[in-house]
């Protein structure tokens, strides 16, 4: 079973939402299921307004019946109850704010983790595949007071800020990297040694990490940014 990591952009970007049903099918199937049952977890705007994407995961991974998507949505500085986790054969966490979305699924970190090692698919969108690190990059635009990347990309922070990820991967996600400019995010975040190495992923654009060799997914680049010691080095995962 895989961990699917979408750096935004149109849901059914790179064909991976049927590799990510075609899973959760087969974890179905050992518990006597002919539907698997797909949490979907999702934090509202500041607003109240749902993200546009989670009605869109919904549709893109439950249409034609394929898969039964069950949709829990808190709002901001509200968390989820563990019983989200309970009898289902895969996990979608979706797109919004991110440190939001860090904060909500705090209760559930311990269990998701021995849920996906157990081999539970999982499906990150957006804020949903930043949060999948080890050390997830939530948001800010600015190092020591100096511009990195838009302020459209900040999160609502102003410095650029890692926390405590749910450690599905252990490299740094950033998302919309060349649309939103956030690959100049971990490229500077790596050069002021937050992190060692991260993986910047465009929209339309999916990583797949599996058992075997990581898989790229869709019509961008999954960007791989490491700190050395004289320099940061910069080079694309193709699709």
């Amino acid at each position: 079973m895989s961990i699917h990591l979408l750096g935004g952009g149109p849901v059914v970007a790179a064909d991976v939402v049927p590799h990510f049903t075609a899973e959760a099918t087969a974890r179905a199937a050992a518990v006597g299921r002919t539907v698997p049952r797909i949490a979907l977890l999702s934090v509202a705007g500041a607003s109240g307004a749902s993200p546009s994407s989670t009605a869109d995961l919904a549709e893109a991974i439950g249409g034609a019946r394929q898969a039964e998507v069950l949709v829990t949505e808190v709002a901001p500085g509200a968390v989820f109850d563990t019983a989200v986790l309970s009898d289902v054969d895969a996990l979608v966490v979706g797109g919004g704010v991110t440190p939001d979305y860090l904060d909500a699924i705090a209760p559930l970190v311990d269990q998701l983790r021995l849920l996906v090692s157990d081999g539970l698919p999982y499906l990150g969108y957006s804020a949903g595949a930043m949060v999948a690190a080890d050390r997830a990059l939530v948001g800010g635009w600015r190092i020591g007071g100096v511009e990195v990347c838009p302020e459209g990309a900040s999160e609502g922070l102003d410095e650029v800020e890692l926390r405590e990820g749910l450690g599905l991967v252990d490299l740094t996600i950033d998302v919309h990297a060349v649309q939103a400019g956030t690959l100049a995010r971990l490229i500077a975040a790596a050069e002021a040694e937050f992190v060692t190495a991260g993986l910047a992923i465009d929209e339309d654009t999916a990583l797949i990490v599996g058992e075997g060799a990581l898989e790229v997914r869709g019509t961008g680049s999954v960007w791989r940014v490491v700190s050395g010691e004289d320099a940061v080095s910069v080079a694309t995962m193709g699709a």
